[in-house]
């Protein structure tokens, strides 16, 4: 996959799934959000690379994207990004089907480690600019 100019790699197997190793505007989210679901944008954060995958309309689908990436799935953890939201504390809504995870001790839908939650909300951090 070749970068775009943003810093984001656009997936050959669907329109709209990305992989952001660049920041990213709020623009562009909300531009995503409004394309999709109206006020949320679906993601996928690697902690272990410090890379998300954004504009799926499945976090499943956004997981696959960085596992053929070469991502590990032990290290993916979904989110919903509230682009109308960007610096309150609902901006980002830790729940998706993809973190539930006995093995991991997480039985959720939401991201029960709360150094897991500190790392991801870094890595959106640096990932989204206003």
């Amino acid at each position: 996959m070749e970068p775009n100019q943003d810093g984001r790699e656009q997936d050959e197997s669907g329109p709209g799934i990305a992989v952001v190793r660049a920041p990213v505007t709020l623009a562009h989210l909300r531009g995503l959000a409004e394309g999709m679901f109206g006020d949320l944008v679906k993601a996928v954060v690697d902690v272990g690379q410090g890379i998300m995958a954004i504009g799926g309309e499945l976090h499943a689908d956004e997981e696959a994207l960085l596992i053929t990436a070469g991502s590990s799935q032990g290290d993916l953890w979904g989110i919903n990004l509230y682009p109308d939201r960007y610096e309150g504390p609902d901006f980002i809504e830790f729940d998706s089907m993809i973190n539930v995870r006995p093995s991991q001790g997480n039985r959720t839908r939401s991201v029960d480690d709360p150094a897991i939650r500190v790392a991801i909300a870094g890595i959106v951090a640096r990932l989204v600019r206003p």
